[in-house]
């Protein structure tokens, strides 16, 4: 008998170790889309889930906003900007705070939303020649609209811009093959106004990115979605920890990294160890 409780106070005593141990919750899945840049900011959030011990991937598609709606992925970062208007199409909010929460009253039923980065967007941006800024006696996107008539007007193709700033109607755009191309046509006078981004690389020599003080343009700010009920408060404190430390610098540097072959889940990691959010 005394070597049967013997035996049995040894099972019982591995049994209550196995039962101490952490185990790996579900996979969070982090959904992308299929440009770089929203890799990158897929892997930034992923990279913060792992940081506390979650087990996460990132899947690519078309549309991570779709794949989160339809339970594919669990979380979906995106733009403040973007997701309003996909939500609620002609809204007339456009700085920072006030678009993030009419996007919120926007969300359909089931997600949520992170805390946005509010020192970090990638919006649409102005830019003219140095030599245009002089002339206008101005470094504000305000200027635009004393000197609307006439202007022209350029762009990457398929790059996301305004079609309006204030009451000033833009005309049609020229596209260009690349930023090259655009900031060469700038300097050439072959437009007035050349449409960059917030988080694209520094402009080129003799020009000038505009600054809007008045948000003309709507805001742009990185923000995390996710499917209600199915994270932790511990994995929603781990993605909103993302806001507190990335910056527009930062994030186009980090752009800039993977546009030159980085890899993102690499750039990602390597930026989250030098800002632990735990800190």
């Amino acid at each position: 008998m005394r070597r049967l409780a013997a035996v049995l106070a040894t099972v019982m005593a591995v049994a209550g170790c196995g039962a101490d141990e952490p185990r790996p919750g579900p996979t969070v899945v982090v959904g992308a889309g299929p440009t770089r840049e929203s890799v990158l900011v897929a892997e930034l959030y992923a990279s913060a889930l792992r940081y506390f011990g979650t087990v996460a991937q990132v899947r690519t598609g078309p549309d991570p906003v779709a794949a989160l709606d339809g339970g594919l992925v669990t979380v979906a970062p995106g733009f403040t900007g973007d997701l309003l208007t996909r939500f609620a199409p002609h809204p007339a909010a456009r700085a920072d705070e006030q678009v993030y929460r009419e996007m919120i009253s926007a969300l359909p039923e089931g997600v949520a939303a992170g805390d946005y980065t509010a020192s970090a967007q990638d919006k649409p941006a102005a830019a003219v020649t140095a030599n245009t800024a002089k002339s206008w006696d101005a470094h504000d996107v305000t200027a635009v609209l004393a000197h609307c008539p006439g202007i022209t007007v350029g762009a990457v193709a398929g790059a996301a811009h305004p079609a309006k700033l204030g009451d000033c109607v833009l005309p049609e755009t020229h596209e260009f093959r690349d930023t090259a191309a655009l900031f060469d046509a700038l300097k050439r006078g072959e437009v007035t106004l050349g449409w960059t981004s917030t988080a694209s690389p520094p402009a080129p020599a003799d020009t000038e990115v505009l600054t809007d003080r008045t948000s003309l343009i709507r805001a742009e700010n990185i923000v995390p979605l996710y499917r209600r009920n199915l994270l932790s408060e511990q994995q929603v404190l781990a993605l909103n920890g993302i806001a507190g430390e990335l910056d527009t610098a930062t994030l186009a540097d980090m752009v800039g990294q993977v546009d030159k072959g980085a890899d993102p889940a690499a750039v990602a990691g390597a930026w989250l160890a030098q800002h632990p959010l735990d800190h």
